[in-house]
Order: C-alpha cells, then structure tokens, then sequence
C-alpha cells in the first residue's frame, strides 16, 4: 500500500478561470448570498462556515468534508494551500456536536468527488482524489463506493461531471435519479452508469461547459447554474424545478452552486 507521498496529483484545467478577468467581489458576495437567501426561502437551514483570512476558496465548501447519516469524513486536499480548510471544516463539526469524525488518511477533497445516492457513494478519480481514498470511505460509511474515471481535465471533480437529483435525505426514498455528462468519464465507467442508472438524464456539451452538472436537488428544487439551459425542460418534464442561479463571479474560481454548498446530511 502506498502512502499519500507517493499518490500523483495530476494537473487539471479549469476552463473558467482566466486571470485577465478579475473577480468583482462585492458582486460575487452578493451571489453567495442569493445562494444562501434562496436554500433558506425553499425551508432549507443554512450554516454559515465562518472565513479565515488567507484561505479564499473556502467558499467552495463542498470540498471541506462529505457527512453521511451524521458521520463526517474530513478532507484531504490535493494542494497545500487548502489544506487549512480541513482543520477549519473540522473544527467546526466537533464545535456543533458531531462526534464521529474521521481524519483522512488518503486525499480526498469532500464533496468534490464524492456523490451520495441513496444506494451509493460515487466517487471520482483521475485528477484530485486518490483512489485510494475510496475504500477509505467505504470502510467508514458502511456503503458501496463506486468508483469512476474523469478522463476530460475540463471536469476535474465529479461534481463538475454528474448530479445526483433524488432525495437522500432521511426521507425513505430509495431511488437514484443523476444527471451527468458522459464523455467526462471513462470508457468504463460511462458502462457502469448506463447500468446503475439507465434512466439518467444525459447533458449536453454545452450545458456541461457551462457547468450545468455543479448542482444540488433537494428532491424537488435543483439549484443549478441559469446558463445551462438545455437542462431545464428535461428536469421539468421529470417532476423537478429547476431554479436558475447567477454565480458568473465565482464561476471565475471554478466553481457553482454545488462547489458552494456542504449538504449535512443528518
């Protein structure tokens, strides 16, 4: 077995960032908080993770840590100037009364690359997490991990390639529906989705590059970025509502509404 030393980090291209365009900040915080506004106006409780100085990703909370039946699996960043916002995800678990909490041996960057169905844990490999990672995982949740190749350095993270829009929430609903993009995936894995989910709803180029798949569903509501279009009829015709959100600002760092957001799953 090989330490995390030894894992490969490979270098993965954001195509939405581009450093001649700088970030208007005030507007980007004015995204967040819509964000933030309209999860609480659909009833959902929203905890605000609190910003350190000198960690600005933190915004992308979503990496900080995946939490599954009130079990909290820390992140491992792939790169050392994250690594901070492990211990402050952490901290803030043990600060709110979770008290099963594991420190990750293995990389993994939360939420980035793991989805959580009500079956599974799917998680992605290629260009952060480390494969081994996923029986990590899979030893401390107690639920099949299913592993997935991204191949595309465009779609880095899982979360940039696939959505799982079906409750999993303590709710008792035990179907799986997803959203993804196949030609982010491997050979291989594109047949293990067409087998786990042959109803899927299958994304087009355009609505993947406008990273369409970086959202979250309650079940109902799919928050999901206004200019993947082509997503909204489709959701629509399969029970779901689709709620457009203007995040362009921190589109700029590389991520959308599901990057900015931790589901806490009880």
């Amino acid at each position: 077995m090989c330490s995390p030393a030894h894992f490969k980090v490979t270098y993965s291209i954001n195509p939405w960032m581009d450093p001649s365009k700088p970030v208007d900040v005030p507007l980007a915080v004015a995204q967040w908080e819509d964000l933030r506004d309209r999860y609480r106006s659909l009833g959902h409780t929203v905890e605000e993770l609190t910003p350190r100085p000198g960690l600005p990703d933190m915004v992308f909370a979503a990496n900080g840590a995946t939490v599954i039946g009130g079990r909290v699996l820390g992140a491992r960043f792939a790169y050392p100037e994250r690594g901070d916002e492990a211990v402050a995800h952490l901290e803030w678990f043990r600060e709110h009364g979770f008290t099963d909490l594991h420190e990750p041996t293995h990389i993994n960057e939360g939420e980035g690359d793991f989805a959580v169905t009500s079956s599974y844990v799917l998680a992605g490999r290629g260009f952060r997490a480390s494969p081994l990672s996923h029986g990590e995982a899979q030893e401390f949740f107690g639920r099949p991990v299913i592993g997935l190749d991204l191949v595309d350095p465009r779609y880095y993270h899982l979360d940039t390639a696939l959505a799982v829009l079906s409750d999993t929430g303590d709710t008792g609903d035990t179907t799986d529906d997803v959203m993804y993009y196949p030609p982010a995936f491997s050979p291989g894995s594109q047949a293990v989705l067409r087998r786990l989910f042959p109803d899927a709803l299958i994304a087009d180029e355009p609505d993947a590059v406008a990273l369409g798949l970086n959202a979250v569903s309650d079940g109902l509501h799919v928050l999901l970025p206004q200019a993947a279009v082509g997503l909204f009829a489709p959701l629509r015709e399969r029970g779901y509502e689709p709620v457009g959100m203007d995040l362009g600002e921190l589109l700029k760092g590389g991520g959308s509404v599901k990057c900015c957001t931790q589901e806490l799953r009880a």
